[in-house]
């Protein structure tokens, strides 16, 4: 029996979409052809958000719900006209990545049963300099999303305070994800201990809210400011991805006038292209006015010079200059 297939004009191209009505998400029985649909209205501020930067796809062959597996590498089987780069990951392995170059590398990888995106925090033309701080508001078990909603207020102002610009998104599930597109100036090394200085700071202005803490024993009922999503080779779910949740929920940028109403579980697929059209990208300023990141970098040499040692990296690191040891405190307490 023949394979069912289409195709879609996307950039200009004919792209091949096979098993173009198979259900990816169950709730409203959502296709990969909606999918790719949903791409295509959302294409320019996707673009916006991450064209020109390498990606790594989850796929998930039998849609949200099913088992996936992580693809960093681009098959042999892909077209000629497929944009690639040459990444690394922490321990330095290589591999040849996509890069969103247009919508028909969406649609490539959305065939390949891409539901959304892990994007690179540089562009594949300047990959020595982070050009995004990533500030990720991820809330502990038993923490609401009201809570989230307060700790990005808390974010926003001490970045105000700074002087620096960031702009929201709903992390598609809990959280939320604050961006700051930066001068190409620092590279990840240093966009990782500006994160680290302003996730302490905020600890400090309110300890009952938020928590820098890299051990979960020690963050309580809290919203983590996870800083190591700013490691370097470290991968975040990019803005209007679509999550692996059986609701199609969107990884929604929205703007600071939205906090207090917004609601991630909302946005999906089948209601965000309709937002887009009627009110616009929040984060199209986003690129008009790149942020100077040394406000962030004098809250960490201030630390460095109070005493304060670098936070703890990922396992998947190699061991860091000045870095505590790898081992929760219950543990090293136990240790002979």
């Amino acid at each position: 029996m023949a394979r069912e297939q289409t195709t879609v004009e996307a950039a200009g191209r004919e792209v091949t979409v096979s098993n173009p009505s198979k259900v990816y998400f169950s709730a409203r029985g959502d296709t990969k052809l909606d999918l790719v649909r949903y791409y295509l209205a959302v294409e320019t501020p996707l673009l916006a958000a991450m064209g020109g930067r390498p990606v790594l796809l989850q796929r998930f062959p039998e849609g949200a719900g099913g088992p996936s597996f992580f693809q960093k590498r681009v098959p042999d089987s892909a077209p000629d006209w497929l944009e690639t780069t040459i990444v690394s990951t922490p321990n330095g392995t290589t591999s040849r990545a996509m890069v969103v170059a247009d919508a028909a590398h969406v649609v490539w990888a959305v065939n390949l049963g891409c539901l959304g995106f892990h994007v690179w925090p540089y562009r594949a033309a300047d990959p020595d300099h982070a050009d995004e701080l990533r500030i990720d508001l991820d809330p502990q078990p038993g923490v609401g999303f009201d809570a989230v909603r307060e700790a990005a207020e808390e974010t926003r102002r001490l970045l105000d305070a700074l002087g620096i610009a960031g702009y929201p998104k709903t992390s598609g599930s809990r959280g939320i994800h604050v961006y700051v597109r930066l001068r190409p100036e620092w590279d990840a090394y240093g966009v990782r201990s500006a994160a680290v200085a302003l996730a302490r700071e905020l600890e400090r202005r309110r300890p009952d809210l938020l928590t820098a803490a890299w051990w979960k024993e020690e963050r309580g009922r809290r919203v983590f400011v996870d800083f190591n999503q700013n490691a370097p080779h470290k991968t975040v779910f990019g803005a209007w991805s679509v999550r692996a949740r059986v609701g199609a929920q969107v990884s929604t940028p929205f703007g600071w006038d939205e906090l207090d109403t917004i609601r991630p579980d909302d946005l999906t697929l089948a209601t965000v292209p309709a937002r887009v059209a009627g009110s616009g990208d929040p984060w199209a300023p986003m690129d008009d006015e790149p942020q100077d990141l040394s406000p962030l970098v004098a809250l960490w040499e201030r630390d460095r010079a109070a005493g304060l040692p670098d936070a703890p990296w990922p396992p998947v690191y190699p061991k860091q200059p000045d870095e505590p040891p790898r081992v929760a405190p219950s543990r090293a307490r136990r240790s002979p």
